[in-house]
């Protein structure tokens, strides 16, 4: 996923069997794991919904595949981690690279 040429977009599928189409933010590594950050693309931003999708990033039979993050101190943890990373983009003035 190349930021160089514009939003990139993933769709995934829930255990529901339910499709999301994500735009992709950003992927970063955190606490020895790799996060990747996603906005809904087919939701509106006024939905309560609305908001970040933090999934964690995990390699199973040589195959990435995208986890939830179930422990809400974690998941707060990778956040504050995550805005930190676009407090100080925002402070440089220049975006860093996936």
């Amino acid at each position: 996923m190349d930021s160089e040429f514009g939003s990139s977009y993933i769709t995934i599928e829930d255990d529901e069997g339910n499709e999301f189409e994500l735009e992709h933010l950003g992927t970063f590594e955190f606490e020895g794991a790799e996060y990747m950050v996603f906005l809904p693309a087919d939701m509106d931003e006024d939905d309560p919904d609305y908001g970040f999708i933090i999934l964690q990033v995990e390699e199973v039979d040589g195959e990435e595949q995208f986890v939830s993050v179930d422990d809400e101190e974690k998941l707060q943890r990778v956040y504050e981690h995550y805005t930190q990373m676009l407090f100080e983009e925002e402070q440089d003035g220049v975006p860093e690279e996936d």
